[in-house]
């Protein structure tokens, strides 16, 4: 219940974030002198997108889950963290600068010290909303590390400025990337609600089981996108030969740490999966053996993006992340009744390949990139 209501509420998380995190941080490397306005008014952005999404996530739920009062709780629960992380702005700031320890060490102080909370809640045997409200603790613990070290860098929030013209320019940039976002969570997460919904909570426990090992990996490619993105963005407006020859090497890192993650965790799968999670969650063994291959496409896809946003290309990634929807979608609604859990692996697989790489031959502009990131599939040089 509550995989299947953490799900749920990320559904609406685009909506809070309105695609902002990539522009924002460009638009601070082009243009460091307006950086207030640019936070201030991503800030304002945000505290409004995650007040929709909130309300949303709650309406959906209380009208698609009737008389379910514990399920709409945790979603209640879940989206209300949408609020607090509209702090994530100062996370664009560290990432423009560079400086993205700062919000590692914020985000691993709020994990371990949460981590440590579920451990004793277990114990004790809290009530499900306890472990809800402790995933709502972490955020906030994170968000108020970010904002002690902005304060650190001699810096305040207080000197962001919110304008209506500036805030205008930057939603004229992002919506593409918000509806992009918009389909891409959900056919990152629509699995778990089909299989809810068309086979049952108990086999998306299971299935969650290996998602949650197959994407704890999922915060690798973002960390190294957002220490390389500046320099990309840079390149992109003093060399051509310079980016192209920084985003190849970007694509054979990204696949190259896919590899060296996947291919161990093929054979360990059944075995780490016992240690974790008992002999009750066997069945997702198997699972987490294929499911962990999707990351090679989703760290190549994490990376495309830099290439996007360099270009100002919004409207593709939308589209490369539509055929990934709709697939996945199509899909899961033949495979989940006859496989169940390993159905949606299935799904999930053939359309994270589509989304992030074969979705690059649809449009010819984007053959370039495609065969690049073949390349380092084939040959992820790092040397």
């Amino acid at each position: 219940m509550l995989s299947y209501s953490i799900a749920f509420a990320a559904l609406f998380s685009p909506i809070a974030s309105l695609g902002l995190d990539s522009i924002v941080v460009r638009d601070i490397v082009r243009d460091p002198s307006a950086q207030e306005n640019t936070l201030g008014s991503a800030f304002g952005l945000q505290i409004a997108g995650g007040t929709m999404a909130f309300f949303l996530a709650v309406g959906v739920a209380y009208l698609t889950r009737r008389g379910e009062a514990l399920t709409c709780w945790l979603v209640g629960i879940a989206a209300a963290g949408m609020i607090v992380q509209a702090l994530d702005i100062i996370d664009f700031w560290f990432q423009s600068q560079i400086q993205s320890r700062y919000v590692v060490m914020a985000r691993n102080a709020a994990f371990i010290f949460v981590s440590i909370l579920r451990v004793v809640l277990i114990i004790f045997q809290a009530p499900l909303l306890a472990f809800a409200l402790a995933g709502l603790l972490e955020i906030m613990i994170a968000s108020s590390g970010l904002l002690l070290a902005y304060r650190s860098r001699g810096l305040q929030i207080a000197s962001w400025r919110c304008e209506m013209s500036r805030a205008r320019v930057l939603l004229r940039d992002s919506w593409p990337l918000m509806l992009s976002s918009i389909v891409g969570i959900i056919y990152l997460r629509i699995d778990q609600i089909m299989i809810g919904n068309l086979v049952g909570d108990a086999e998306v426990g299971i299935y969650a089981a290996a998602v949650r090992l197959a994407e704890v990996w999922y915060f690798i490619p973002m960390s190294v996108l957002s220490s390389v993105l500046p320099s990309i963005v840079t390149a992109k407006s003093t060399n051509e030969d310079l980016f192209l020859s920084r985003l190849q090497k970007l694509y054979n890192w990204m696949s190259f740490m896919s590899y060296a993650i996947a291919i161990p965790t093929t054979f360990l799968a059944k075995w780490v999966v016992s240690i974790l999670f008992g002999p009750g969650y066997a069945r997702a063994g198997p699972m987490l053996a294929a499911l962990i291959w999707a990351g090679l496409f989703v760290n190549l896809g994490v990376a495309r993006s830099s290439f996007l946003t360099a270009n100002n290309w919004t409207g593709v990634a939308f589209f490369c992340n539509l055929i990934g929807c709709i697939s996945n979608i199509g899909l899961n609604l033949f495979l989940i009744p006859r496989f169940g859990g390993m159905g949606a692996v299935m799904a999930s697989l053939f359309s994270y390949w589509l989304a992030a790489h074969g979705s690059c031959y649809f449009y010819r502009p984007m053959f370039r990139t495609g065969n690049m990131m073949l390349k380092s599939m084939v040959y992820p040089r790092i040397w």
